[in-house]
């Protein structure tokens, strides 16, 4: 299944997509929240199969962010080799982990605003992982993947001057300006993706940017859940961003962003975004 969320800010209603044909879910479920995904998802499947789902029309409305605000947002920075290379850093031999706050979740084509003075806005491509069922101190023999509720395509934006020259070792304050986090368009669920092979992409303007795979990531979707539930509780609805590939501003090949651009993100199953940025001056 396809997990969306339509409709204006604050007024989401959620919304299943089922081989192209899109179905009002909120007379099973109110929203994709934390209390959602313990039995949530096998309700939607039972109510979807029993054809109990009324059709539904999109067209023409906002795609919300994928989730709404509530589980924890927690990053993972340079995990692919590549682009820890771009950014002057070998890869890590841990994960590095930071977080992102509530208020920079978006829909995924939603206008961003790039903060006040900022000179260094950048995009990043990546595959988001929602958990589903609670993680803590797995080992080498659990299945970390049973853990896994869905996939979600997402766009960590950052402000690198916020994040290396004023962070302080702080990665999480150029991380955090509002509707750094675009989120979307759906959640598909883990049953409808294999996160070992993944192409992502990203466009600025049309022209292409990033073009890996999450094949090249340094720790797995496996290795991330079960090393970050030795430091925290992964609860259902937390997301984990498990990083970008090469071939953003950092790198310095690129310019970062400016008012009037256009981003453009794409990973396989999990759909497109495309957001226009505006000046915060």
């Amino acid at each position: 299944m396809r997990l969306m969320r339509i409709g204006a800010p604050g007024q989401e209603r959620p919304v299943v997509e089922l081989d192209g044909q899109h179905y009002d879910a909120s007379g099973v479920v109110a929203d994709y929240g934390l209390d959602f995904w313990a039995d949530g998802p096998a309700r939607l499947a039972e109510a979807a199969r029993a054809g109990t789902l009324p059709v539904t029309s999109v067209e023409g409305e906002r795609v919300g962010a994928a989730l709404p605000r509530g589980g924890a947002l927690i990053c993972i920075g340079m995990n692919y080799a590549a682009h820890a290379a771009e950014s002057g850093s070998a890869p890590p031999e841990r994960p590095i982990i930071f977080l992102k706050s509530p208020a920079t979740l978006a829909g995924p084509d939603d206008e961003v605003t790039i903060p006040r003075g900022s000179t260094k806005t950048d995009w990043e491509v990546e595959l988001g992982v929602v958990i589903g069922r609670e993680a803590a101190n797995l080992g080498p023999e659990d299945d970390a993947l049973a853990h896994v509720a869905g996939y979600v395509l997402a766009n960590d934006l950052s402000e690198r001057t916020f994040q290396i020259e004023e962070s302080g070792g702080q990665w999480s304050k150029g991380k955090c300006c509002r509707g750094f986090l675009p989120l979307g368009p759906w959640v598909a669920t883990a049953d409808e993706i294999d996160p070992a092979g993944l192409r992502l992409r990203s466009w600025v303007n049309g022209e292409p940017r990033q073009d890996s795979s999450t094949a090249d990531m340094v720790f797995s979707v496996a290795d991330l859940v079960r090393d970050l539930s030795r430091y925290m509780t992964l609860e259902p609805g937390d997301l984990i961003l498990t990083g970008t590939p090469e071939g953003v501003a950092l790198s310095g090949r690129f310019p970062y962003l400016g008012a009037g651009d256009v981003v453009e993100l794409e990973i396989d199953g999990l759909g497109r975004q495309r957001q226009t940025y505006r000046s915060g001056e």
